[in-house]
């Protein structure tokens, strides 16, 4: 029998002796089936339920608690996995993906030492060595304020990092976080977490980065960050605007970096997805 048409049941889902409910979708619902499955299984993961690498339970079990077929719900999955919400290790099962360096490097650092197409050495990514050098409790201005869809004067935490690639700043980077999403944070946490930022929002705050807007323009360099990436004020750079988005397209991150492009590129992978 097909599951077309069907909408997902109240079902819910054991989870650590736990019983998760997962919501039923209204009747006029006009998702895909396995967008509805797909829903319930970010709020899931978004309430907390499964903390980042921890395994959820399987494609049977999920799909008899959703009274779905186990190819609907394994649509869903592939959809989650696509977007870096959730990894599948062969043999073993599907885990949330956890921020590490190897995402970082992967979807959301961009910078590589300019490349000779005609040279046959192949390109090894170099993860960067990262330095904060300001950290201050502030008020949004208009810009952030409107990024982080906060009210201007609300308190943010503005943060400035330089990025080196072999010894060589080469980036510039600015963040704007909400005070009120990232309570508690201080500059002792940040500047000592044991991996990357993205992975220090997972881990101690419970929110998940799962893709960035990205808006790039050529400027003339400021003498503050001009100082830093060792430029002569007014040369051109390139600033890399990036809203960076949790579940529900929420923004948590805004940030503002400035590259240095004299021998580095921003390298953008392009997909289609169908």
């Amino acid at each position: 029998m097909s599951n077309a048409g069907r909408q997902c049941s109240n079902s819910a889902v054991q989870v650590k002796n736990k019983t998760v409910p997962l919501k039923t979708s209204p009747a006029n619902d006009s998702l895909p089936l396995y967008r509805q499955v797909k829903r319930e299984l970010q709020k899931i993961i978004e309430d907390g339920h499964y903390g980042p690498g921890k395994p959820l339970p399987s494609e049977a079990t999920l799909a008899l608690a959703l009274k779905v077929s186990v190819g609907t719900l394994r649509h869903a999955v592939d959809e989650l996995v696509h977007e870096h919400v959730l990894v599948r290790r062969q043999g073993k099962g599907t885990f949330v993906a956890p921020h590490n360096r190897a995402r970082f490097m992967f979807q959301f650092f961009h910078v590589e030492p300019r490349w000779d197409p005609e040279d046959d050495m192949s390109r090894e990514q170099v993860f960067p060595d990262i330095d904060c050098i300001a950290f201050a409790r502030d008020k949004a201005d208009e810009a952030e304020a409107r990024a982080l869809r906060i009210k201007p004067g609300d308190a943010v935490f503005r943060i400035e990092n330089k990025l080196a690639l072999r010894g060589r700043v080469v980036l510039h980077d600015r963040l704007a976080l909400s005070a009120a999403i990232f309570r508690h944070l201080t500059e002792k946490r940040f500047s000592e977490r044991p991996s990357t930022i993205y992975a220090l929002f997972q881990t101690d705050f419970g929110i998940t980065v799962l893709r960035a807007q990205e808006r790039a323009r050529a400027v003339a360099a400021g003498r503050a960050v001009a100082r830093v990436l060792g430029v002569a004020a007014g040369a051109p750079v390139m600033e890399v605007h990036r809203l960076a988005l949790t579940f529900g397209d929420r923004p948590v991150e805004y940030r503002i970096s400035t590259i240095n492009t004299q021998a580095h590129d921003y390298v953008s992978m392009l997909s289609k997805t169908p």
